[in-house]
């Protein structure tokens, strides 16, 4: 596959093998030789989730103290990770979920009302719980930034040795589709930090969301990926892995308060080390679905040049569009 474009058609050939894989969760799918390998499962279940994570890990551990980072959910939405989904995955890493404040007003806009809305939607019942922005932001560098040369994470983030990616993958108003690299990027940004990367790099100043509608949206995806880079960076590829949720597959994001029923059907879930490659196959999958119950989904990608990020995030050397799908369903 031609990572040149700025969306590449799956071939017809690769577009069934895709439709194989994910309507059964076994075999694979290879797009390139030297590829990230992403794990599939259809099993969009507690025990579906821990069993990617052990195929993906293969009996390996994170070290240390391990933050999962998953998206609290705007009250009112719906689609966010459901606790008793993901419990038995965050309690067996020994994780605490991780969460930072918005750039916007709403009810995670503080951190006392972001702490109700986490106990509200169930995740201080099974696990620890922190705002990593409670108390300010740290800076992480990435020297190799066209716009941005430094990210502004929660100041929390220090407190941690490694990071569970949680995330689920739908559409975004803005960047087009949210997946792995969004919920590293601007989901681990602290509020400032979400401004800065909104705004390319013109302000942190809250209060003044009403310019990231201004900038230009290959700028605002060219800087998530950036912020994105000084997080991997900082942690290094073994300390950092990636899960993402592809179910409740609405065109809006789980900061919307009142979000798109989804369309399309619930495909499954994914793991990699590789964030490019695992949001690369989460959009694969999309285009590989069903066409009528998909468009939706596609003319939001498309309409925000949403795979920019990941054309842009593999120059950085972020990660590899190239990928190994692999089912891991008996």
């Amino acid at each position: 596959m031609d990572s040149s474009s700025s969306r590449r058609a799956l071939t017809e050939k690769d577009a069934a093998m895709l439709r194989a894989v994910a309507m059964t969760g076994k075999g694979f799918l290879t797009n390139a030789a030297e590829g990230a390998t992403v794990y599939f499962t259809r099993d969009i279940s507690s025990s579906g989730l821990t069993k990617i994570y052990g195929h993906l890990m293969q009996g390996r551990s994170l070290p240390g103290r391990v933050a999962v980072k998953l998206h609290s959910g705007e009250p009112g939405g719906q689609n966010y990770p459901a606790p008793a989904l993901i419990k038995d995955l965050v309690q067996s890493v020994g994780g605490t979920i991780v969460e930072c404040n918005t750039a916007y007003a709403g009810k995670r806009f503080t951190t006392a009302d972001h702490m109700v809305a986490l106990k509200e939607h169930g995740f201080t019942d099974i696990a620890p719980v922190d705002i990593l922005d409670e108390d300010g932001s740290i800076s992480l560098p990435f020297a190799r930034g066209k716009h941005i040369n430094e990210n502004f994470v929660g100041a929390h983030f220090a407190r941690y040795d490694s990071f569970l990616i949680l995330s689920h993958f739908k559409g975004h108003s803005m960047a087009g589709f949210g997946g792995a690299i969004k919920n590293v990027a601007i989901g681990i940004a602290s509020a400032e930090g979400k401004m800065w990367i909104h705004t390319g790099g013109e302000t942190r100043a809250l209060g003044k969301f009403i310019r990231c509608y201004k900038v230009k949206k290959e700028l605002f995806l060219e800087s998530m990926a950036e912020a994105a880079g000084s997080v991997v960076e900082t942690l290094g590829t073994d300390r950092i892995v990636y899960v993402s949720l592809m179910n409740n597959l609405s065109i809006d994001c789980d900061c919307d308060k009142n979000p798109a029923p989804p369309e399309l059907d619930d495909i499954g879930v994914l793991a990699s080390f590789d964030p490019v490659a695992l949001d690369r196959a989460c959009v694969d999958l999309i285009y590989a679905a069903d066409s009528e119950k998909s468009v939706s989904l596609r003319e939001r990608i498309e309409s925000r040049n949403g795979v920019h990020l990941l054309d842009y995030a593999e120059s950085l050397e972020i990660g590899r569009q190239q990928y190994t799908l692999v089912g891991v369903d008996a």
